[in-house]
């Protein structure tokens, strides 16, 4: 168990990030890529994954690696994971290459003790080694080969995420957000307990927690090893299985109707909505959409989530690709994942 304490400055300085953190769904795709976790999760995306590398040496070398520094479990050195809110990857990468020597070999000297290391990584920071710009090369290469295939997917779920912890922000405090993390974690007042493969505490002493919703995250949360950097709780949301069907045209029409369809898109362009405003927006009775949403639930193409008097309706990652919405999400990759061709080149 992981015990978060807080103080009343804690309390008041809680963020959550709202978009994936490149650099953390890196380090945990890697570690999802290397077991048999999550088969109807992640199974299709492994595939993917494997014929990718298949046809793309320097793609397997960069993910060697990778792997190399992040084991399936146990320590991964903080290094890799820094905190840099805006910028996406190309400036978490170029934070990685400024780490101090002395912290690189502190970090790697910890995860040496777990598993042999090859030489080049006692060389890294050096004076006049080219070691961390080949690295920050690999993981950038690393992100397109393994995030690239779910990127729009992890986008919307953790944008969901998102949703709700604000929605329960805004109708009941402070409390209410960190009471939404259960069943992960606890709120045991003034004290968070997370569910964590090792027993620990971290004292924030005024300096707050970010939240980051977590995409390829699996089971439990995770969090940097070292108390004296920010303090971070990397927590995973809902992973779906998917399927790959787009329909063009007017083909969704044909397939569920044209009151069916007008409810799923409203739900897909408003974001998680109540049945009462689905029925408003569309222009049917409340009967009606209450109908049709069940259907859609029941098709895999919605998911509904009680909270308090409402009933919240959001569309799965099946129903966006029935609608075909892939295309402007995938797009935002080259923002926000590998958009720095002087590091994918170096």
């Amino acid at each position: 168990m992981l015990r978060i304490h807080f103080t009343p400055e804690d309390l008041q300085n809680i963020r959550i990030s709202r978009r994936p953190d490149p650099l953390w769904e890196l380090v945990c795709a890697a570690c999802r890529f290397a077991t048999h976790q999550g088969p109807l999760e992640f199974g299709a995306w492994r595939s993917t994954v494997r014929q990718r590398l298949a046809g793309d040496p320097a793609a397997g070398r960069a993910l060697h690696t990778l792997q190399t520094l992040v084991p399936p479990a146990g320590y991964i050195p903080d290094f890799l994971t820094p905190s840099v809110p805006e910028g996406g990857l190309p400036a978490a990468l170029e934070e990685i290459q400024a780490t101090p020597p002395g912290r690189l070999r502190e970090e790697l000297g910890r995860l040496a003790t777990a598993r042999p290391l090859p030489p080049w990584t006692t060389t890294l920071g050096r004076p006049g080694d080219r070691g961390m710009r080949s690295l920050a090369n690999s993981l950038n290469i690393s992100a397109r080969t393994l995030l690239q295939p779910r990127w729009a997917h992890a986008r919307r779920a953790v944008r969901d995420d998102v949703d709700g912890r604000t929605r329960a922000l805004l109708d009941g405090g402070v409390l209410a957000l960190l009471h939404s993390l259960r069943p992960l974690a606890r709120w045991n007042a003034p004290v968070l307990e997370v569910d964590y493969p090792t027993h620990r505490d971290l004292y924030l002493d005024g300096r707050g927690l970010r939240l980051v919703p977590s995409y390829f995250c699996w089971r439990r949360p995770t969090a940097l090893a070292d108390p004296a950097l920010g303090p971070v709780l990397v927590y995973p949301v809902t992973a779906r299985p998917l399927d790959s069907i787009t329909l063009r045209d007017d083909g969704l029409d044909r397939l569920l109707g044209r009151t069916r369809t007008s409810v799923l898109v409203e739900v897909a362009r408003g974001g998680p909505r109540t049945t009462s405003e689905v029925a408003t927006a569309v222009g049917i009775a409340l009967p009606s959409a209450s109908y049709q949403l069940t259907v859609l639930r029941d098709g895999g193409l919605v998911a509904s989530r009680r909270e308090g008097q409402y009933v919240r309706h959001s569309v799965t990652p099946l129903g966006y690709r029935l609608l075909d919405g892939d295309a402007g999400e995938s797009s935002r990759m080259g923002q926000e994942v590998g958009s720095a061709p002087e590091l994918l080149h170096a």
